[in-house]
């Protein structure tokens, strides 16, 4: 599987903050727009790991947000868009409207906008889509640290997705993230973020104007054969039969199967340890 990249789209007028966000955001791979138009087609062509930052005012008069931003949001719910804006009078206010219109976070220009601060907010936003997938599935008996490494893994997508990637998300050793799936009841780091690719090319492929190597390309697999390898080893079934049965929904049907066996299987392994310790106090 090759290491995927992470594209970074900037609709921004201001040369100096350009320049800024693109040093800040060196792990990316960053493009520089300067209409909405073209936009809309590079988030069209871009994999869901895709973070876009934008002026919400561009092209717009009256200090309004631009009509285009809202189409944007509408047009590719996925996207995680970052809103790059002034302080201002009202500012407030918009930031308000724009975490309604589906903006994922805002960099206050001049304000919060050192190196630290734009990798930061760059962070918390990418993998927001498939962050939403997980949070559509996940059960109740999903434990707190377990849904910490699961979130991890959305952004560890973004970055590479290989287990080093994860165990950076959470400031941890590969050692130690594995004991804390285990504890969770998860699958290995290894297994767990094969899966998160799984469920992201499942719900990609339920959209029918997205090709099988499309999909693949997204997710970062190196072919339609190795996302079909994928599919059939994790869910049992290729890209066509998963498309005719509703492929989100088989996959993370496949997936909460796994994690309920886990978590029984884990569960069985702790009483066997309190039995063989026998009561407290025993001897």
């Amino acid at each position: 599987m090759r290491r995927s990249s992470r594209p970074l789209i900037l609709l921004h007028p201001e040369n100096e903050f350009r320049n800024r966000l693109i040093q800040a955001g060196s792990s990316f791979a960053c493009w520089a727009l300067s209409e909405w138009e073209p936009l809309r087609d590079a988030i069209r062509d871009a994999p869901p790991t895709v973070v876009v930052v934008v002026d919400p005012y561009m092209g717009a008069s009256g200090g309004e947000f631009a009509p285009e931003l809202g189409a944007l949001l509408e047009e590719f719910p996925w996207a995680s868009v970052v809103a790059a804006l002034k302080p201002r009078r009202g500012a407030e206010e918009d930031a308000k409207a724009l975490g309604s219109m589906g903006i994922s976070e805002i960099i206050l220009v001049g304000v919060e906008d050192s190196p630290q601060s734009i990798r930061r907010i760059l962070r918390q936003a990418q993998g927001r889509f498939v962050k939403s997938l997980l949070r559509r599935i996940l059960p109740s008996y999903v434990t707190g640290r377990g849904r910490i490494v699961l979130m991890a893994s959305a952004e560890a997508i973004s970055a590479g997705g290989h287990t080093p990637d994860l165990a950076r998300a959470l400031s941890v050793s590969t050692k130690t993230l594995a004991r804390w799936c285990e504890r969770s009841y998860l699958p290995p780091p290894r297994r767990l973020l094969a899966w998160i690719r799984v469920l992201l090319a499942a719900e990609l492929l339920d959209d029918p104007t997205r090709t099988v190597s499309s999909v693949a390309r997204a997710c970062g697999y190196t072919s339609d054969t190795a996302l079909r390898r994928a599919l059939i080893d994790f869910v049992g079934s290729g890209p066509s039969d998963l498309r005719a049965a509703g492929a989100f929904e088989v996959a993370s049907r496949a997936f909460l199967a796994e994690l309920h066996a886990l978590r029984e299987k884990g569960r069985a392994r702790r009483r066997r340890g309190k039995a063989r310790r026998g009561p407290a106090g025993a001897g």
